[in-house]
């Protein structure tokens, strides 16, 4: 399957205003990318790449006065295949654990361990299975907040979002997160493009998405508690401990957002037109 992606996003600034982005593919799916994946900014400003703590492209950048735009478009190579659901295994003690797994199962600014511990295993605690374990906190997740464009905060927790019930992708995402992290299930949370491929079109703008991928049994697995069913076409563009260390852009000093589209669409082939041969 052939996906067509990308954004076209425009600030308007005052004053040169440096930034830092994360909107490039994530290099694990580099080797996917059937046309070159390059950020192209107008006016053409000087950007450069690095690879930050978590493996992710970031791009530093600085916002001439008077802003820009910043837009890329690719074609990426996908399998096709939904989700893998985790194996059915008992949770791996975290004795067991690798290091490198450890960072995600302690508390972040977005997920506040301390606060949601009784909670998570007072409902999850109780379940051996790390598959079931995950699997029933992405339903409790899907059920307890209500998706809402018109919901959207920046600055809402896991805990607030378990308060208020209500949210956009990444709160589902933050809440499933820390909920797996206080019942010894490492989870790190994902952006990237996810479009309407294989399921009903949803009838608003598209957007970045959020979801979150989580340690079991020696691999990382995908999950989505805004969806809460298994989806194809996820092209991730940067992991980390939560919202915090994935974000977007962050511009140091004021940056007004004048423009945010994204794409993300399946490239349908043509078919071969048909010869049709007279009989002579």
């Amino acid at each position: 399957m052939l996906i067509k992606a990308g954004f076209d996003i425009a600030f308007e600034t005052h004053a040169p205003t440096p930034m830092l982005a994360l909107l490039s593919v994530h290099p694990s799916r580099n080797r996917d990318l059937r046309t070159p994946q390059r950020i192209f900014a107008e006016p053409d400003i000087p950007t450069y790449n690095f690879i930050d703590p978590f493996g992710n492209v970031a791009t530093r950048l600085t916002l001439p006065a008077g802003g820009a735009r910043l837009r890329t478009e690719f074609l990426i190579e996908d399998g096709g295949m939904p989700d893998v659901r985790a194996p059915d295994v008992p949770v791996v003690p975290v004795p067991e654990l690798p290091e490198a797994a450890l960072p995600f199962l302690l508390a972040s600014r977005y997920c506040e361990t301390e606060k949601l511990m009784p909670l998570a295993w007072n409902l999850f605690g109780g379940i051996s299975s790390a598959r079931d374990r995950v699997e029933a906190v992405v339903d409790w997740v899907h059920r307890h907040i209500e998706f809402g464009y018109a919901h959207a905060r920046s600055t809402r927790t896991a805990f607030e979002g378990f308060e208020e019930r209500r949210g956009v992708c990444r709160d589902f995402a933050h809440l499933a997160v820390t909920l797996c992290r206080c019942v010894n299930l490492p989870a790190r949370y994902c952006t990237g493009y996810l479009g309407d491929i294989g399921v009903p079109p949803v009838d608003a703008p598209m957007d970045f998405s959020a979801w979150f991928e989580v340690y079991v049994d020696g691999r990382w697995y995908t999950y989505d508690a805004r969806h809460n069913a298994p989806r194809i076409g996820r092209i991730v563009m940067a992991r980390g401990r939560d919202a915090t260390d994935v974000a977007i852009t962050t511009a140091f000093g004021p940056a007004l957002l004048r423009r945010f589209d994204v794409t993300t669409e399946e490239v349908v082939a043509e078919a071969e037109p048909q010869i049709l041969l007279k009989a002579a």
